[in-house]
């Protein structure tokens, strides 16, 4: 699944822009609940901790619907653009309301929540969900592109006119869908790739006034596990 990410993301790049995809040192193979999600966030900023040495423009968050998002903005200066959220604003600008499909009923309230604190939840009229495992979206396109047209369907009738990918299991697979339903359907990876590379262009980084200010410094006992010698943002 990273390295179908990583494909997205350098077919949707600008030249001289360079994409490193990377995964947690440890945390769970997918996250397809809180429980999960809670895990993956820690293992992400702990990830993230190892690299703030290094020469980042951008970081982009590919999980669709996880938490951490706000976590990371503490962590880092530069802008952190989640693929839920991105998706999100761009499927805003095609259409009037949107729908998201992703893989499990259960990850729903996640995305719901996820949305809900971006602001985004208000113009989404529908989620729905294939019953299919985050890691087994990708193994078979065609049986995956079937259930999406199905629950699109429904989406559509709640209301939906433009589509957001609720996995990154599923990139990818936005043009195919696109033509057969005749309505937008955005890849989060590809908008959230672009969204991060139109903020470094303009020169933004992420606001550090209040919200998202630096973390306090205090003793975290154990923390980062996997860069001990970090003690502040980037």
């Amino acid at each position: 699944m990273t390295d179908r990410i990583a494909a997205t993301a350098r077919a949707t790049a600008s030249p001289g822009t360079e994409i490193v995809a990377l995964e947690p040192l440890w945390g769970p193979s997918s996250v397809e609940s809180y429980y999960d999600g809670f895990i993956a966030a820690a293992a992400m900023l702990d990830r993230v901790a190892t690299l703030v040495s290094h020469d980042l423009d951008a970081l982009v968050l590919a999980g669709f619907g996880e938490v951490g998002r706000e976590a990371l903005r503490e962590q880092l200066h530069v802008p952190v653009v989640d693929i839920a959220e991105a998706a999100a604003l761009v499927a805003q600008l095609l259409a009037p309301r949107y729908g998201v499909v992703t893989c499990l009923p259960r990850q729903v309230g996640l995305i719901r929540d996820n949305l809900r604190l971006a602001g985004l939840l208000e113009r989404c009229a529908s989620i729905r969900a294939l019953g299919v495992d985050v890691l087994d979206s990708g193994a078979d396109e065609d049986a995956t592109v079937a259930r999406f047209l199905e629950e699109a369907a429904h989406a559509v009738a709640d209301g939906a006119e433009a589509l957001c990918l609720g996995s990154a299991g599923f990139t990818g697979m936005a043009t195919r869908l696109s033509e057969a339903l005749g309505m937008p359907v955005v890849d989060g990876v590809a908008a959230a790739v672009t969204l991060a590379e139109s903020c470094h262009r303009m020169g933004l980084r992420t606001s550090k006034l209040t919200t998202w200010s630096d973390p306090i410094p205090k003793e975290r006992k154990g923390w980062p596990v996997s860069a001990p010698e970090h003690s502040g943002g980037a």
